[in-house]
């Protein structure tokens, strides 16, 4: 008689380590790795984390729910001109009554907006983002109000007062600061995903009309999740206006708004760190080009869009999985 060979019993902390060791390891060096770097690295992870922020945020309407929006960057501008505009006219800097504020002003935007929107879809779902995008960036070019004397925009924005008498802002507190704020909203929007109410908006990406028919409430599903990729715009948008101590109307139009979609093209859709290799190659490579050659850089971001599209369609992000996927599964078959 032949003998079977029966697997082993699972150790499921083992496998869990080998499945999360990616998002182990990136958080160790982001942690780690910032103290011993220059100043004006530190400050270029700051910016890449906040994209990330933004970029993850437009992943869940774009690449989880199959709404491909080019108004985005209007929440994101939103919540940044809360907090330059309550500093400017009213002298406002503390961070716990300006962040509050320019995170529930977009939410507030991006649900009127969402009203209007997801009356339609498709091609007439872009351009009508679009062109709410670009209504409220026109209102920041017109509206002088939302502008410092002599200049079009808020300058001179401070960083975020904590109300803490002993506590300076430099790079690397300023990071570790964005840091904790970036960790918060991945977790909250890896609960959202890997809840039933992600997978829902998986199906509705798929299939709607298969969701539909199984009962859901369709376009419920879509506001809600527009509401909240809205919010998390504006936590991006805050954290921005901190970072750079400006905003103007272009950090409300498609020029905000394009860039940020390529980070979630190329980083890969419809996954969470995608977006965050996306935010990275796309911060990197405008860095260094405008160093070396800045008046080719659009030149640049369309190249790699295109080198993107032929070669990693699916973005780099979700070769990565596959790869580490190769990994898991060689790990398996080696402890038969």
């Amino acid at each position: 008689m032949e003998t079977v060979k029966l697997r082993p019993a699972s150790q499921p902390w083992q496998e869990q380590l080998i499945r999360f060791t990616p998002y182990i390891a990136s958080g160790l060096i982001l942690i780690i790795l910032p103290p011993f770097l220059p100043p004006y690295l530190q400050g270029l992870m700051t910016r890449v984390l906040i994209f990330a922020i933004f970029a993850m945020s437009l992943d869940l309407i774009f690449g989880y729910t199959g709404l491909l929006s080019l108004g985005h960057a209007a929440y994101f501008g939103v919540g940044g001109y809360t907090v330059g505009v309550l500093m400017l006219r009213f002298g406002i800097t503390s961070f716990w009554i300006g962040a509050p504020l320019g995170i529930l002003m977009a939410a507030l935007i991006a649900a009127a907006f969402g009203i209007i929107a997801l009356r339609v879809s498709g091609m007439y779902f872009l351009l009508v983002t679009f062109a709410l995008g670009q209504l409220l960036s026109s209102a920041g070019w017109k509206w002088k109000w939302l502008s410092s004397a002599g200049t079009t925009g808020v300058v001179g924005i401070p960083r975020a007062d904590l109300g803490l008498p002993w506590f300076t802002w430099n790079a690397i507190s300023f990071y570790f600061f964005v840091l904790l704020i970036f960790a918060l909203c991945f977790f909250i929007l890896y609960r959202i995903v890997n809840s039933p109410f992600g997978y829902a908006l998986k199906g509705i990406r798929e299939s709607e009309p298969r969701m539909r028919a199984l009962g859901y409430n369709i376009w419920l599903h879509k506001y809600i999740a527009f509401v909240v990729a809205g919010l998390l715009a504006g936590v991006a948008g805050v954290l921005f206006v901190y970072y750079n101590g400006v905003i103007t109307p272009v950090h409300l139009a498609i020029g905000t708004s394009g860039p940020v979609m390529f980070m979630v093209i190329i980083g890969g859709a419809g996954t969470l760190y995608g977006p965050v290799i996306g935010a990275a190659v796309i911060i990197l490579l405008e860095f260094y080009a405008s160093i070396f050659t800045p008046e080719r850089w659009p030149l640049i971001l369309g190249g790699v869009f295109v080198i993107s599209i032929m070669f990693a369609r699916k973005g780099i992000g979700v070769y990565i999985a596959r790869l580490w996927g190769k990994v898991i599964e060689h790990y398996g078959s080696a402890k038969d």
